[in-house]
């Protein structure tokens, strides 16, 4: 096992900074998290152990603070980033009645990273198409919903569409309470594709229950505020709940959750 001390050290001193809390491991990516502080700043310091959070680092110096937490040093294995420590949970407004204002601010927070923005797309990000890729032997293995999922999927990939950079995973708790300084968001993945991509995860979380409840309300106001045709929002839906689903047979787990979310739109798309 990786000793804490031996991950952080180089760090800790090129960038002049003092430990401020315990280490700890992100789940599922494993990478390395220390509390830190910055001069008088308080800091996050993290550290990569996988390609997806170095592309996630680079995406955040990209985003430079608009709507993300600010990125006060990185490098191509490592991030500092502000701690964005409020007391305010957007999982806990959408299970204690608050729901419909936590969705607008995720619907926000992806109009605020989805802004142009000047110079070259960050380095290692990946199109969305191949992001899809676990979704296809799914579909021909088992058919049904999958293969419907798939049939939508294609047709939303390959349309004339000017990609965007995508957070990725924006949810519930991706989306952090930064005080004075409003929401902002941590761990993208590191996409380029349709907007409509990043708008679909945010209607599923932070749990099925509760998805179930809002789900209508929901899809009405991500229409709303993204400026998309209901049915365009429940098409990526579809196609997005059938590849978290995909992801999650194939890691042995049970994908309920994701195709609970997903029946409802697949079932409202043919009404």
């Amino acid at each position: 096992m990786e000793d804490a001390s031996t991950v952080f050290a180089p760090w800790l001193t090129a960038w002049r900074l003092a430990p401020d809390g315990e280490p700890f491991r992100s789940a599922p990516s494993g990478a390395w998290l220390l509390p830190v502080r910055c001069g008088p700043t308080a800091a996050i310091l993290k550290v990569a152990s996988h390609p997806e959070e170095k592309r996630g680092g680079a995406v955040m110096a990209y985003y430079a603070g608009g709507g993300a937490a600010e990125v006060l040093a990185h490098d191509d294995q490592a991030v500092l980033l502000e701690r964005l420590d409020g007391p305010r949970s957007l999982a806990d407004m959408a299970r204690g009645g608050e729901d419909e204002a936590a969705c607008r601010i995720l619907c926000e927070t992806a109009a605020r990273l989805q802004a142009p923005r000047p110079g070259p797309l960050p380095d290692l990000i990946i199109r969305l198409e191949p992001w899809f890729a676990s979704l296809w032997p799914r579909a021909e293995s088992d058919g049904g919903y999958f293969a419907a999922a798939a049939r939508i999927a294609r047709e939303l990939l390959v349309r004339n569409e000017a990609p965007v950079v995508l957070h990725g995973d924006l949810h519930h708790g991706n989306v952090l309470d930064g005080g004075s300084r409003g929401w902002r968001a941590i761990d993208p993945k590191g996409l380029l594709g349709p907007r409509g991509y990043d708008y679909a995860n945010m209607i599923c979380n932070p749990d099925a229950p509760t998805a179930r409840r809002r789900f209508e309300r929901r899809v009405a106001i991500v229409s709303e505020m993204s400026r998309q045709d209901p049915a365009e929002v429940l098409r990526w839906l579809v196609a997005y709940t059938a590849l978290s689903a995909s992801w999650t047979l194939g890691s042995g787990g049970d994908p309920w959750q994701a195709l609970d979310t997903g029946g409802l739109a697949l079932a409202a798309l043919s009404l």
